[in-house]
């Protein structure tokens, strides 16, 4: 809940809300620093000069213009030198294969995919046929999608320092994600798309 008790009950809007109606109708609430984060490793991190492994994590659900955005971040990390993780997914998952791709520099992009690659769809096949390491997971094919997800996403943030995350307020399994990320002192950086 946002907002003074004077304003009534507004409510962040669902993923469904936001695509259709747009995020101009988004409250901010007041900033509040949180407790848990240990600036003194994010310091570091931020002065630190040589590259990181860095996963990504987000929604299938954006527009263009976020996907082009999160191309040339991906883009942008691979040619300093940071390793990539990611998953195979539409959206976010896509957006950061295609940045990473065209650094030219495909030792410094894993894909580690939930389930087998003959689960996923035909566009991811496609793009994920360009990619140099990827990590298939078929023992978990006779899993439900979303835990073969949720495993998949604990063995990226395994792998890395940082996280990048995309997402709605709403989408769980991210925010489940942001918050074993933190449980385990990694540095992560949440981006709201609503």
């Amino acid at each position: 809940m946002f907002g003074s008790d004077d304003e009534g009950s507004r409510q962040i809007p669902t993923q469904a809300q936001s695509l259709v109606e747009g995020s101009g109708s988004v409250l901010v609430s007041e900033y509040k620093p949180v407790p848990d984060v240990d600036y003194l490793q994010e310091l570091l991190a931020i002065q630190q000069q040589g590259p990181r492994a860095i996963g990504f994590f987000g929604t299938r659900n954006m527009a263009f213009m976020h996907q082009e955005l999160i191309e040339i971040l991906s883009y942008a990390l691979v040619i300093t030198k940071n390793h990539i993780f990611t998953s195979g997914a539409s959206g976010t998952n896509a957006a950061v294969i295609r940045g990473a791709l065209r650094a030219e520099k495909p030792d410094l992009l894993t894909v580690i995919l939930p389930q087998s690659l003959k689960k996923q769809p035909p566009e991811s096949q496609e793009l994920l046929s360009k990619v140099q390491n990827v990590i298939e997971k078929p023992h978990n094919d006779h899993l439900p999608l979303i835990e073969a997800s949720r495993l998949c996403n604990m063995d990226i943030i395994s792998q890395v320092q940082q996280v990048i995350c995309f997402a709605f307020h709403d989408s769980r399994l991210l925010m489940e994600t942001c918050q074993e990320a933190k449980n385990m002192r990694k540095i992560v950086t949440l981006f709201y798309l609503d």
